[in-house]
């Protein structure tokens, strides 16, 4: 199953963003530290049109802190673009984000121009709770619910910083599937518009794949399972999520696995790391192409088809 959800008011977010774009200056990016690649919204680069980004990786108190690490050397480089981590919202931290500002627009300062910067995020990353920390009063909504924000904003804040508030957007098709159920997992996506088993299905496998060590303590295994139904099933004998006869309650299991890792019960956890990124990237890239060529190949049989010399009335070609 591919996760989708676009309601409609991102679609207007879009267009509200396309519009304010050429009066802004500076884009600050607001990502999940767990899922830096799955939250980092493909619609960007290209709203963005090439000014400088400041990418700020949110919640990094509940990543793993060598794989934030690996992300913020990837980012930082890339062209017009930096990163730092967000472990907590303090003075210091504020005082870092406005130097970064700052300092990737020095003709501004100089020319004591206030500088236009936007911020952006798709759903339940912690935008709007960096908006009323950066302003210092409460001017955004927060909660731990997605897509609470619905119109832009303009808030001054220190240093001659402009910040525009807009709603926090996914974007309409979710090519990469591996992504989708990621950010099903980690709560960008309403509950209501995904199926929890399947999540939780991916999620066990990734855990699997990135945290053996963790999923065999946390759930007491002596043997790891080798995909994630069998580990569901697993955590189900457990945790005594089970029917009449013994049977496990699959749902209630794979619940469990999901509120587990959303609540930090098993650890500090990163979701994704750079290359597998890069391999999954390739992947789509390679996708994309054997499509583009079969759909060419349709094509020209088709023209070939309708070219095809017609016989006359006696037959004759």
């Amino acid at each position: 199953m591919a996760i989708q959800w676009f309601p409609g008011h991102m679609h207007r977010a879009r267009k509200q963003i396309t519009e304010m774009m050429p009066q802004i200056d500076l884009v600050i990016e607001v990502l999940d530290a767990r899922l830096p690649y799955s939250s980092e919204n493909p619609l960007i680069p290209e709203l963005r049109s090439g000014k400088p980004c400041l990418k700020l990786l949110n919640k990094a108190d509940l990543a793993d802190p060598a794989r934030t690490q690996e992300w913020l050397d990837f980012f930082n480089n890339q062209p017009n673009t930096k990163a730092m981590a967000l472990t907590g919202l303090d003075k210091k931290q504020v005082k870092a984000i406005t130097q970064f500002c700052l300092n990737m627009l020095p003709d501004r300062q100089e020319k004591k121009q206030a500088i236009r910067t936007m911020i952006v995020g798709i759903p339940n990353v912690g935008k709007s709770t960096l908006i009323n920390t950066l302003a210092g009063r409460t001017v955004a909504k927060a909660g731990n619910l997605p897509a609470l924000t619905r119109h832009p904003q303009q808030i001054k804040i220190n240093d001659g910083i402009v910040l525009s508030d807009t709603p926090g957007i996914l974007w309409p098709k979710i090519h990469n599937i591996s992504s989708g159920f990621r950010l099903a997992a980690s709560g960008a996506v309403r509950d209501t518009a995904l199926d929890y088993f399947e999540v939780a299905e991916f999620t066990g496998k990734m855990m699997l794949e990135l945290y053996p060590n963790t999923i065999k303590e946390r759930y007491k295994l002596s043997d790891l399972p080798e995909t994630g139904e069998q580990l569901i099933d697993a955590i189900g004998r457990k945790r005594g999520c089970l029917r009449a006869g013994g049977i496990v309650d699959m749902h209630k299991a794979a619940e469990l696995l999901i509120h587990e890792l959303r609540s930090s019960k098993l650890g500090k956890i990163t979701y994704e790391t750079p290359p597998m990124m890069l391999a999954e990237e390739e992947a789509l890239a390679l996708e994309a192409q054997r499509k583009a060529e079969e759909a060419e190949a349709k094509k020209l049989a088709k023209n070939k088809g309708k070219r095809a010399p017609q016989p006359n009335q006696d037959g004759a070609q």
